[in-house]
């Protein structure tokens, strides 16, 4: 199962991104295809963040389209998204500890914790700071 980032959902989403049309392609690739995928929630949460907000796009993504936008996705049928479970907490507990991660970079953990806890083979994201957890495979799917 492959795992999606929210650079990449961003990427995808809008049009004035110069890796929309690589972003957009791999993301229909996914939600057309047979195999499951997945969006951690929490990257559900921070794509509406960041595409609404002002002060990172001179004319932000208007709430409902960004809404549409997620629920677009949540219509392929081989969409999981994922979610803390029983053994969420000792996943997370592990790259926290492990990695010595603090601040801002809990939420990354959080994400590596999740992919890694329903078992995702692989995320993509354009972030190299996933590298911190050398047990989540990693791979831009923008860059060929």
């Amino acid at each position: 199962m492959i795992a999606v980032d929210t650079n990449i959902l961003v990427y995808a989403h809008r049009e004035d991104s110069e890796w929309h049309t690589r972003a957009a392609g791999s993301i229909r690739e996914l939600a057309e295809g047979v195999a499951t995928w997945a969006i951690p929630w929490p990257c559900v949460h921070e794509f509406l963040a960041i595409v609404t907000h002002p002060r990172i796009f001179r004319t932000p993504t208007p709430p409902v389209a960004a809404v549409d936008q997620v629920e677009a996705w949540r219509e392929s049928p081989s969409l999981v998204l994922l979610a803390e479970d029983e053994g969420y907490w000792a996943t997370i507990r592990g790259l926290i500890l492990n990695a010595h991660i603090a601040g801002p970079r809990v939420h990354d953990a959080r994400v590596a914790a999740l992919c890694l806890s329903h078992a995702a083979g692989e995320l993509w994201t354009a972030d190299r700071d996933f590298s911190m957890f050398p047990a989540l495979r990693v791979r831009n799917p923008l860059v060929i």
